[in-house]
C-alpha cells in the first residue's frame, strides 16, 4: 500500500509523508516495518524532517516527519502511467505534477553522490527548504521549484543567518548569482 501511494504522495503540496492518504484513519505503527523494508530494499529515499540549520544535522533530526521519494524518476512515470513525452514536451497535462518530478529528480542526483538530505520546515508555517545536505565545509539548503516561484529559500537564509550555509536553487528562472 505504501509503494502504491508513492506517485499520490509526491503529487500532493505538503510537508511530510501522510500516513492517512494510504489508508483511512492509519498510523505510523502501522506501516513503519513496511517503509524500512522499501528503504533497505533501495526502492525508497526517505528524507527527515531538520528541526534546525545546525551541523551535525543528525542531531537536527525528526524522525517523525518525513518524505519518501521513489529511486528513479523514471519509475516515478511508469508508475504515474506518465508517458515520456509528456515529462519532456511542455503541455498542460503535465503542469500540475511537474514539482514532484522535478523534486524525486534532485533527490536522485544526491543520493547518487551518495550525500544524506534532509528537508526542512517549520511547525506552524508554510515555510519549506526541499532539501538540506550537509557537505564536509558547509550546509547546503536547496530550493526546488519546477516553475519560477522562488521565494522560500530567501526566508530560510534569513531565519538562520550563518556563514557556513551556502544555498542552492534549481528551478527555470535564469541563472543568477544572488550570494
Amino acid at each position: 500500500m505504501i509503494w502504491q501511494s508513492m506517485p499520490s504522495q509526491l503529487a500532493r503540496e505538503h510537508k511530510k509523508f501522510l500516513f492517512g492518504a494510504v489508508k483511512k484513519g492509519a498510523r505510523a505503527r502501522n506501516f513503519e516495518l513496511a517503509i524500512q523494508w522499501l528503504v533497505d530494499a533501495g526502492l525508497v529515499y526517505k528524507v527527515e524532517r531538520s528541526r534546525g540549520a545546525k551541523t551535525p544535522l543528525k542531531f537536527c533530526a525528526d524522525g517523525s516527519a518525513f518524505k519518501l521519494y521513489l529511486l528513479d524518476v523514471g519509475l516515478l512515470g511508469a508508475m504515474a502511467g506518465t508517458e515520456a513525452s509528456q515529462v519532456l514536451v511542455q503541455g498542460n497535462f503535465f503542469s500540475e505534477y511537474k514539482g514532484a518530478f522535478t523534486e524525486n529528480y534532485v533527490i536522485q542526483a544526491i543520493r547518487r553522490l551518495e550525500l544524506l538530505a534532509y528537508c526542512y520546515s517549520k511547525e506552524c508555517s508554510t515555510q519549506k527548504v526541499d532539501f538540506l545536505v550537509q557537505l564536509p565545509e558547509r550546509l547546503l539548503p536547496i530550493e526546488v521549484k519546477a516553475e519560477v516561484n522562488v521565494k522560500a529559500l530567501a526566508a530560510f537564509v534569513k531565519d538562520f543567518k550563518d556563514e557556513n550555509l551556502k544555498p542552492a536553487r534549481f528551478s527555470m528562472r535564469p541563472y543568477a548569482d544572488q550570494g
